[in-house]
């Protein structure tokens, strides 16, 4: 056996090792703290609540079980199995352009990956979404996402991928630098597009119509410094019982949107202060820093694709026939397939780093808005949302983005005795 495929094999048992045991650390911990309200949530949280946050958490983490091993059985049938090897010589047959063959090979090899998902995407949305009251979908709407989706990824994706094969193939060793300006140039166009081109095909989004609620975050946005092209209502509630507010886009196409969910549920002030945390990522530059963080990141990975793409030995391990020169388009999918494997174990670090800007956005919310009406509205989201306040540490390290209840809220409660200080 090839000394890189023992590699291989060892880090991708080691990773199914790991998510399986954090899956089932997460939910024995949930299990072993749902009789109980945690103190800090026990005047806004009833026991019945506590408890089918609970029941949903460990429904979704034991739906993860199969997906994890289909992603792992996908994956050894692709590169081991010999799966590639017969997708590229089908696509030979077909066309003799070393390009639109690299094409094809790739989008078929996604395709085939995107329709094994469709049955575990549709057991969520339709058997552990409808089960506790948060699924808003028809079947229709559901499949017609699907289409949509597609679509969508295969006009904007096929551009770019023909223009990252192209510059593989045409601009020496050093084509990894240009085919990183063209994944930036291609990131930066769809942030601006998002916004007023790609959302508005899957939600409809209205003009903020409450005018008192309206004025109290105009007033916010002048005292935080802070222009957008509007604030926006989506229609979230036609998918989804669930809540949130975000920021998107950049420049002069930055816009505010709200679920029509949340501003069901919250006070005026809670979604000020919802808004401010927001803002508080604004102000930190904190989405600007997370793209810089990625493109140096993709840098680092082209990189390393360009310095693999020439060895033999990364081929020949991961089950695939390379030829005297090897194919571009198979290289920067073997790449993209594998490179998940050999970096789940880093996940707490962006973890830690996104954590570390939530405690930054809840400080500036604190010292904008309120701390207490923010720790309400948080409550409201978790009980609405049916989040755990319990999940398991080491389980939200690897996972989770954003701080634990207990944590967020203790952060919050500080600031609010600096503020009453």
């Amino acid at each position: 056996m090839h000394s890189f495929t023992i590699v291989f094999i060892s880090v991708l048992l080691l990773t199914l090792f790991v998510q399986v045991w954090l899956s089932t650390r997460h939910i024995n911990h949930i299990r072993a703290h749902q009789n109980k309200v945690p103190e800090k949530f026990a005047d806004q949280i009833s026991l019945a609540d506590h408890r089918k946050a609970a029941d949903y958490t460990c429904a979704k983490t034991r739906a993860g079980y199969p997906a994890i091993f289909l992603h792992a059985t996908i994956l050894l049938i692709f590169t081991l199995g010999g799966g590639l090897d017969a997708l590229n010589s089908f696509w030979t047959e077909w066309t003799g352009n070393p390009i639109f063959r690299g094409m094809a090979l790739i989008i078929s090899a996604f395709l085939i990956m995107g329709l094994a998902e469709i049955p575990l995407s549709y057991y969520r949305t339709f058997v552990i979404e409808e089960q506790y009251g948060f699924n808003k979908m028809t079947q229709g709407m559901f499949f017609t996402d699907l289409i949509k989706q597609a679509l969508l990824m295969f006009m904007l994706g096929a551009p770019l991928l023909f223009g990252i094969l192209w510059l593989m193939d045409k601009m020496g060793e050093n084509w990894w630098l240009y085919a990183w300006a063209a994944w930036i140039t291609f990131n930066l166009f769809l942030l601006a597009i998002f916004p007023t081109w790609i959302a508005p095909l899957f939600n409809k989004f209205t003009p903020l119509e409450d005018a008192a609620l309206k004025i109290r975050i105009e007033k916010l946005l002048k005292k935080c410094g802070f222009r957008s092209s509007g604030l926006f209502v989506m229609d979230g509630s036609r998918r989804s019982n669930h809540g949130n507010a975000y920021f998107t886009g950049f420049g002069k196409t930055k816009r505010i949107v709200f679920f029509d969910t949340l501003l069901s549920r919250l006070e005026p002030s809670e979604i000020e202060a919802v808004l401010a945390h927001e803002l508080g990522h604004f102000k930190h530059r904190h989405v600007i820093k997370r793209i810089i963080a990625s493109f140096l990141m993709s840098l680092a990975f082209f990189w390393l694709l360009g310095y693999l793409m020439n060895q033999h030995w990364f081929y020949e391990g991961l089950g695939v026939t390379v030829t005297a020169v090897p194919e571009t388009a198979m290289a920067l999918l073997l790449f993209f397939l594998v490179m998940p494997v050999f970096t789940f174990l880093f996940h707490p670090i962006s973890s830690i780093y996104s954590r570390k800007h939530e405690f930054e956005a809840d400080a500036y919310a604190a010292q904008n808005s309120s701390a207490n009406d923010l720790i309400h509205a948080l409550v409201k989201l978790y009980q609405d949302n049916a989040a755990t306040l319990t999940p398991d540490p080491l389980h939200s390290t690897f996972y989770d983005s954003h701080p634990p209840a207990a944590l967020r809220v203790a952060h919050l409660e500080t600031q609010t005795q600096t503020q009453l200080g």
